[in-house]
């Protein structure tokens, strides 16, 4: 959306407070032996007491407050009382919610406890390439010009990214313009960032697929070659300088 008035600052600031807290909060919360559902389920509670609406619930009627994927899973896992997490696991939570007609998006992923399957090295690629995506955004930028930074450095740290996810506009809505922030450069797109926008900027870094594919449950996504895949999100204020990241409160760059 496009920031025209105080008021509308506010209002993203609060929600983004809302999403990223959640989020940092999800993850000290997640156990060894604990079920996603009851790891949702928490995150949901937060959501609630600040009289937050899980966005992918009111929009698309996602049965989860949150995304949690776990290990091969890409994106948009589901909440399940029967998905048990285990030491070492790769993690990813999305947390996108509603306050008073502002919409804010952020995730992250992690390792749970030691890392015995060494996923650590994609997660960190993830967090750094946003990290400097994000340093290199500022009004007039052209969005092809930082999906090239993405896989560029994606390539250097021996990784691909999903071709067919992406970041996107967000504001009064989950997903509004520009709806394709991608990881790749599109040479075709002319489109550039504007001042005083404000879009969810996010990685999707992978060991082995260049797609994500829909399993027949009608949500999750795994890449279409296998491997794992890590995300990390967020929500930014467009200026003529360094963004402003709306979501830092998530701490995902600690």
């Amino acid at each position: 959306m496009s920031i025209t008035k105080e008021s509308e600052l506010i209002g993203m600031q609060k929600i983004s407070e809302v999403v990223g807290t959640t989020l940092k909060l999800m993850r000290a919360y997640a156990k060894v032996g604990m079920s996603t559902k009851e790891l949702d389920e928490y995150g949901g509670s937060i959501l609630k007491s600040y009289g937050a609406k899980s966005a992918p619930y009111e929009t698309y009627g996602f049965p989860g407050y949150s995304c949690i994927s776990v290990n091969e899973e890409a994106a948009h896992g589901i909440p399940s009382a029967k998905k048990i997490l285990k030491e070492g696991d790769l993690i990813n939570i999305d947390v996108s919610a509603e306050l008073n007609g502002f919409w804010s998006d952020n995730g992250g992923s992690f390792v749970l406890g030691k890392d015995i399957h060494h996923h650590q090295p994609l997660v960190d690629a993830s967090r750094q390439i946003l990290q400097k995506a994000i340093q290199n955004i500022k009004g007039g930028v052209k969005i092809a010009d930082i999906g090239d930074i993405i896989e560029t450095e994606a390539k250097k740290s021996g990784f691909k990214v999903l071709k067919n996810l992406a970041g996107h506009g967000v504001g009064r809505s989950l997903h509004e313009e520009p709806e394709n922030i991608l990881n790749y450069r599109v040479k075709a797109n002319r489109e550039r960032f504007q001042k005083n926008t404000t879009v969810a900027i996010e990685t999707f870094i992978s060991t082995t697929s260049s797609y994500a594919v829909e399993l027949n449950d009608g949500w999750t996504l795994v890449g279409n070659k296998g491997g794992y895949v890590t995300q990390h999100e967020q929500t930014i204020l467009i200026t003529d300088h360094a963004p402003v990241i709306l979501t830092a409160c998530n701490e995902i760059w600690r």
